[in-house]
């Protein structure tokens, strides 16, 4: 059935105040805890109903609070300083602006732009755009180049119904919903031309059909994110449907999802340069082959409006695109029917001076072990790419191994695909009693910037501990929230789940495990041995709890048939008060998840884990990491940091 689209008016907020709106569209508020606390001030009530969203709380307050707040000299003096706060955020000179001084003293120029594509950016839950560790990081890329002042474009696509909302039904079988996400509602702008009219983006289709796409922007502090939505007039139903779900949709739809995101996505940047005065990006850099059609579009360009040829073309492009590979499964990347692609590129939707076959080949799989007939987008993405990288030095490795075909005659540590490991973003995912206690015990919260972590001795080894604690309550409050509103929609009654005030003990030893469910992340491996795991929970001197979530793709029956075994094995009234699984992981979830956490549980079959980032989060939270020498885990854990699990590479259990 198909949802029915709400429409949200933007509240008009008195003029006295009207930098809260300001505020609440510049995405910074997720990771900057005093604007947070100036929308919660509001009415801490209805800043949780409204799920920590400042555009969802304004639109719930009536005239008459909103004049209530605007005649409060106290509340209007700290909209003032907080929009003063954002003002020099965004304009003051931070890291990128010296270092390109440093490169022009030096004669060397700093790109003016870059351009940053990915299928997805996870920057917080009001913006659902994300389903796992890719569009997470993507979100922490973003968010961290706001920081250091680095001029990134993001550029995505705006998905109607986002990933999906899992709930259980009562076989503890996995439940997928898609409620429609009304972009008036969010924190977007439309980008509109200069007589109010949305901007549109249009690409050719076969059979002389066209797929348009309006662009919305996404303020993520200092860095702009577009996002191009199908959903628009004119359009047929089908390709209105393209941007609809976040992988989702047959293989027409995922290919036109690409095509949108590489040459929509080019022609998104195009506009946004003429409509702002915004500097062209000199750098393109794609995460994965999803967005890789971007370089036949740059081609494309030089082509058509510079007058090259293609070859002349190709090797400009190569020279500033970045592509980094995020996926050591080969059936993580996109293939296509070569004849379809040429459907898109031949005939009647063919480019002057850009032949087909020339496009076909760029991702033909045509070396030793190749498919003959297949389009492959990672292999695009490394032939129009000058630079190409792993997110961890083991997935480098892999990655080096896995497209040797590419350099024959190469051996695979002389293959060109680097390394760059993964980080994450400090202050989204640290919890600010950590910062309260670095302020506390050494006069600062900036452990990176000063001399404070040599001081680190410093901090009282209870104060540590009573600040763990305090996360691991937090937790369990949570936890018990979603574990009570989970039976309530598999259909316990109150009356039955007077136990849940039970569940979880903030001063147990707390393990987590949460992540996507394909069968290589071995979500059921701890109930290999249900006797000994049982004994482990309920252990009377010394018990542990176990905090488990994790969703798997829609059409997964495998990974849903995991989730249901671990569901009916935290089902056990025996033992339902030391483990829990904790339906839709999100990044709401995950804020409260890492820090609550003593010991992070990763165990994926080695080498399958790219890098993984959740423990990162973990370990900035005073967590624990027990791994697989896997992702970023296999060059970080040095004996003391947490533990390794003995494993053998590719082994099934």
């Amino acid at each position: 059935m198909k949802a029915i689209r709400r429409f949200s008016v933007r509240t008009v907020l008195p003029s006295r105040i009207e930098g809260l709106g300001v505020l609440a569209s510049n995405l910074r508020w997720s990771w900057h805890p005093p604007t947070r606390d100036l929308f919660e001030s509001i009415s801490p009530r209805k800043w949780v109903e409204a799920g920590e969203d400042p555009v969802k709380l304004l639109s719930r307050l009536s005239a008459d609070e909103l004049a209530e707040l605007a005649a409060d000299d106290e509340f209007v003096s700290s909209v003032v300083a907080a929009n003063d706060d954002l003002h020099h955020y965004l304009t003051d000179e931070r890291w990128y602006q010296s270092w390109s001084r440093e490169q022009e003293s030096a004669g060397k120029a700093a790109p003016a732009a870059i351009a940053y594509f990915s299928p997805e950016f996870g920057i917080t839950a009001v913006l659902p755009q994300y389903s796992g560790g890719l569009g997470i990081l993507a979100g922490d890329h973003l968010k961290s180049a706001s920081d250091l002042g680095v001029p990134i474009v993001g550029v995505g696509l705006f998905y109607k119904t986002g990933y999906f909302k899992q709930s259980l039904n009562r076989d503890g079988w996995q439940v997928e919903t898609y409620p429609v996400l009304d972009p008036d509602g969010l924190p977007l702008s439309l980008l509109r031309e200069e007589d109010g009219t949305p901007a549109v983006v249009t690409i050719d289709l076969p059979a002389g059909r066209l797929l348009n796409a309006h662009v919305w922007k996404a303020q993520v502090g200092r860095v702009p994110l577009l996002l191009l939505d199908s959903d628009v007039p004119g359009n047929d139903e089908q390709t209105r449907k393209v941007t609809e779900s976040l992988y989702g949709g047959g293989g027409d739809t995922r290919l036109e999802q690409e095509l949108l995101l590489g040459i929509g996505g080019v022609r998104a940047l195009r506009l946004w340069s003429r409509l702002t005065g915004a500097p062209t990006p000199e750098v393109y850099h794609t995460n994965e082959g999803h967005a890789g059609f971007l370089g036949v579009e740059r081609i494309t360009e030089l082509v058509r409006d510079h007058g090259l040829t293609f070859d002349e073309a190709l090797e400009a492009v190569r020279a500033a695109t970045v592509f980094t590979t995020h996926t050591p499964v080969p059936a993580g990347i996109d293939r296509f029917d070569a004849a379809k692609i040429n459907l898109f590129f031949g005939g009647a939707n063919a480019i002057d001076g850009v032949p087909v076959e020339r496009l076909l080949a760029l991702g033909a799989e045509d070396y030793e072990g190749g498919q003959p007939g297949i389009f492959n987008m990672a292999v695009m993405g490394l032939r129009l790419a000058q630079r190409a990288n792993g997110v961890s030095q083991l997935h480098g490795v892999v990655s080096r191994g896995m497209f040797d075909g590419l350099w024959p005659g190469f051996d695979d540590v002389e293959v060109p695909i680097s390394s760059i490991t993964n980080g994450v973003h400090a202050p989204t995912w640290v919890d600010r009693a950590v910062y309260d206690v670095a302020r506390k015990h050494l006069g600062t919260d900036d452990i990176a910037g000063t001399d404070a972590w040599d001081r680190i001795d410093e901090v009282p080894a209870d104060a540590v501990w009573s600040t763990k604690r305090e996360m691991r309550e937090k937790l369990v409050s949570d936890a018990r929230r979603r574990v009570r509103s989970s039976w309530q929609k598999r259909g316990a009654t109150d009356a039955e789940l007077g136990w849940v005030d039970d569940v979880l003990d903030p001063d147990v030893l707390t393990i987590g495990f949460a992540r996507r469910v394909p069968t290589y992340k071995r979500l059921t491996l701890m109930l290999r041995d249900p006797a000994r795991l049982k004994a482990l929970l309920l252990h009377p001197e010394r018990p542990v709890q176990l905090v488990i979530a994790g969703k798997s793709h829609p059409a997964d029956e495998t990974g849903k048939r995991l989730i249901q075994e671990m569901v009916r094995f935290a089902d056990d009234p025996e033992v339902r008060h030391r483990i829990v699984f904790l339906p839709n992981y999100d990044i709401a979830m995950a804020q409260h998840l890492y820090p609550g956490c003593d010991v992070w549980l990763n165990n994926p079959l080695r080498p399958f884990e790219a890098c993984g980032t959740s423990g990162m989060k973990a370990a900035l939270n005073g967590g624990l990491n027990l791994s697989i020498l896997d992702g970023w885990w296999d060059e970080w854990f040095d004996g003391r940091n947490g533990w390794a699990i003995p494993t053998a590479d590719g082994v099934e259990d």
